[in-house]
């Protein structure tokens, strides 16, 4: 422990003889596959003799395979519906299409665009479905993106879904963590690895070029290059009945940069505050705030929603704003949707979820509330884009399976297009919203999901994740419903600083100097319950992934006898290399420097892999992670598994060959990690 005491104070790579494990950041090799095959079969050998695990197994894969799943729908210019699809005939997954009127039906017929596991045997690689962007207003010639074994990395190619076939001589983009967006018929925006030099210190592309149909990559014309001291580019086109715009992201951080506009193949920049981000609507500019500004003689809370009119505020001339969303001390902006004449905006109050509905009407823009359910998570997409006003409103909540329905915005009504089957049996049972204290004081909502009549403690799963400004909202888990709500278990999900339930506030006081606070926030929560005879230590597991993988392995060593098990999902666990490991320097603005040493001083305290302790009694923990993830390192978990098996802790590892973050590619790998997951959970929480 010593030697990974005196890491602490190396502000440079830390050496081979100062870190014993700096062997496993080898993604592959000679010692280290040996070693991860070896923790898998170990891992495995031990939750899979579980005599839980089949029927988790089982119950696991027939909701991730169930036809009855809500797909997810875009309308495009052919007027069709397309879905991409993944179940037990189609692992890797089908790109489909149906009529709207088939769809509505209950009974669509679909029709296969591109079938991802054909594809994959015909060239014999393991692609992964990563999206897809079409040339409106037709959308017949696409840019489908596909990656090998699910990394981040991904290779583009051009499609046409006339012919359903990739497009002969069409516009291909190499392996790289880059893309493609449409300028026109004949011409994308292009940001990639264009060679030595091209990519910023997080791994992206530093460069943008206007690559021409016919022309060879390299002699793409050179658009914009920022320092490789800055986090990324990318670009987007935005369609709607004004055609078609461009725009251009540049991010300094992770949380600031600026934005351009592409006219005429030149960058107009957008003079935004540098942490705002602008959006066009039509002759709109939306501005959401991550800070107060003051602009025209009026002054706007961070948080909040402008709309300001185009072409006056490019020319510099901005003075009109009117505020379409103002935050509230416990609320937040969720989401902003775009149809062709409205805005659809998500927000929270007290982790409640609103609805509402803007429109231009006379050159002022007015507001109508959207009736929803008062728990029900919302998630909204337009289901044409912005040519048309049709939108998707999915409804969610922990004990209501899913609804997807079709409005239209100035409409009230809406059409139920298809409900979750209920993959588990919610009577007698509840959801509760409580509160704890946290340290300084802060109240601390979270959600509690159980037995109407509990009779005493009960089993109990805490989630968390508090970082990036990601809210954790009530939302329907087959899978959490089988495998531990059925099984008696309590679910609960905290609601702590980092996220973006209360708005930018929330998250930035737990960034960098403040990251204890959310770790403060989340033990909080672990201790009410307790308090509240909820749960005991030893009936309480605690799980998250990435952020919130780190997050557990704090609060298990800052207060390990609160816990009874804990699981780490793709975790960040070395805070001293951390920034040094694939896209980790494009996390400073949230964690900070650890070169730095005032910035090492608070990162240290809390950093997972230099704050295990031999002679402390952690509750047994089991890691999960993907040799493909090129997000979060896999050594991250490795170096923690390797450093805690050493020191005599209960440490099981599991670690997919594919997955990329996600951690599974498919839905057998999928249904393969969350079986262990929950059989060792059940295991070890519900056998007290």
């Amino acid at each position: 422990m010593s030697a990974l005491l005196a890491l602490a104070t190396s502000a440079g790579a830390a050496s081979a003889e100062v870190d014993p494990y700096l062997w496993l950041e080898a993604v592959t090799g000679a010692d280290v596959d040996p070693w991860v095959a070896r923790q898998r079969q170990q891992a495995e050998a031990a939750l899979q003799a579980l005599p839980v695990y089949p029927q988790l197994q089982r119950e696991i894969q027939e909701v991730l395979d169930s036809p009855a799943r809500i797909p997810a729908l875009q309308q495009m210019g052919d007027g069709k519906l397309y879905s991409f699809w993944r179940d037990a005939a189609h692992p890797r997954g089908i790109w489909r299409r149906t009529s709207l009127a088939s769809f509505q039906s209950g009974d669509p017929q679909w029709e296969p665009v591109l079938d991802l596991d054909q594809l994959a045997k015909q060239e014999g690689e393991s692609w992964v479905w990563q999206g897809v962007s079409c040339l409106a207003p037709k959308d017949r010639r696409c840019l489908v993106s596909l990656s090998r074994g699910g990394t981040d990395a991904r290779v583009v190619r051009e499609f046409d879904t006339g012919t359903r076939a990739f497009v002969p001589g069409g516009f291909v983009l190499p392996e790289a963590k880059g893309g493609l967006s449409w300028v026109d018929g004949n011409h994308v925006a292009v940001y990639t690895d264009f060679g030595p030099g091209t990519l910023t210190e997080s791994g992206y592309p530093r460069q943008l070029k206007l690559w021409q149909r016919g022309q060879a990559l390299d002699q793409a014309k050179p658009l914009l290059e920022i320092p490789p001291s800055d986090m990324s580019l990318w670009t987007w086109t935005d369609s709607g009945p004004e055609g078609s715009r461009v725009v251009v992201e540049r991010r300094r951080g992770f949380f600031d940069g600026e934005q351009y506009l592409l006219e005429k193949g030149k960058l107009r920049e957008i003079p935004k505050p540098l942490d705002a981000t602008a959006t066009p609507f039509g002759d709109q500019l939306l501005i959401e705030l991550r800070s107060d500004w003051q602009v025209a003689g009026r002054s706007f809370k961070a948080g909040a929603l402008l709309a300001t009119p185009l072409a006056a505020f490019m020319a510099g001339q901005g003075k009109e704003f009117q505020l379409l969303f103002e935050p509230g001390e416990r609320s937040g902006l969720q989401s902003v949707t775009r149809t062709r004449d409205a805005l659809l905006l998500v927000h929270m109050d007290e982790v409640r979820q609103q609805l509402t509905e803007w429109k231009r009407e006379r050159g002022r823009w007015v507001q109508r509330r959207i009736a929803t359910p008062e728990f029900a998570s919302l998630w909204v997409s337009a289901l044409a884009g912005r040519s048309a006003n049709a939108y998707l409103l999915t409804q969610s909540s922990f004990l209501q399976p899913s609804t997807l329905e079709l409005g239209e915005a100035g409409r009230s009504a809406r059409q139920t297009l298809k409900t979750l089957p209920a993959f588990f049996d919610a009577a007698g049972l509840q959801v509760q919203q409580l509160h704890a204290t946290s340290k300084d004081g802060t109240r601390v909502p979270y959600f509690v999901v159980g037995a109407k009549k509990a009779n005493g403690p009960r089993p109990t799963l805490l989630y968390g994740y508090g970082g990036f400004e990601i809210s954790m909202r009530p939302n329907y888990s087959g899978i959490t419903g089988r495998a531990w709500l059925a099984r008696d278990g309590q679910y609960v999900l905290a609601n702590i600083r980092g996220g973006g339930e209360f708005g930018p506030r929330w998250h930035q006081s737990a960034q960098k100097a403040g990251r204890q606070r959310s770790y403060d926030d989340f033990i909080a929560v672990a201790e009410d319950l307790q308090r509240r005879g909820l749960t005991t230590p030893k009936q309480l597991g605690i799980l998250g992934g990435s952020l919130g993988g780190m997050l557990v392995q704090v609060a298990m060593q800052q207060r390990p006898e609160l816990f009874g098990a804990v699981v780490s999902q793709v975790p960040l666990s070395d805070m001293k290399r951390y920034h040094r490991l694939l896209a980790g320097a494009s996390w400073m603005a949230e964690y900070g420097d650890p070169d730095q040493p005032s910035d090492w001083e608070v990162i240290g305290a809390y950093s997972p892999y230099h704050n295990s302790k031999p002679d402390a009694q952690y509750p047994p923990i089991l890691y999960t992670s993907s040799t493909r993830d090129d997000r979060v390192h896999p050594a991250h978990a490795r170096k923690m598994v390797a450093l805690m098996q050493s020191q005599g802790h209960k440490v099981l590892y599991w670690e997919n060959g594919e997955g990329g973050h996600a951690g599974a590619a498919n839905n057998a790998q999928a249904t393969a990690m969350w079986a262990l997951s929950y059989s060792f959970l059940i295991d070890q929480l519900m056998k007290q």
